[in-house]
């Protein structure tokens, strides 16, 4: 499942190219991007924030 992700991530934003030098650098704007990928993915599944402050999904009865 990993493969699919990378490879649907590469297609997608077309990020075959390093954008930094150094693998620092390039593992801090992968981790971002990622992130913002998989909370962007969240936000459609229906993510909302409770009214304690929490974040959930919301569920189907």
């Amino acid at each position: 499942m990993v493969e699919r992700s990378i490879a649907w991530f590469i297609h997608q934003g077309r990020h075959r190219r390093l954008r930094y030098r150094g693998a620092t650098a390039n593992n801090h704007w992968f981790q971002l991007r990622m992130a913002t990928v998989n909370l962007t993915r969240l936000t459609t599944l229906g993510l909302t924030r409770t009214p304690q402050g929490r974040w959930a999904l919301a569920t189907t009865a």
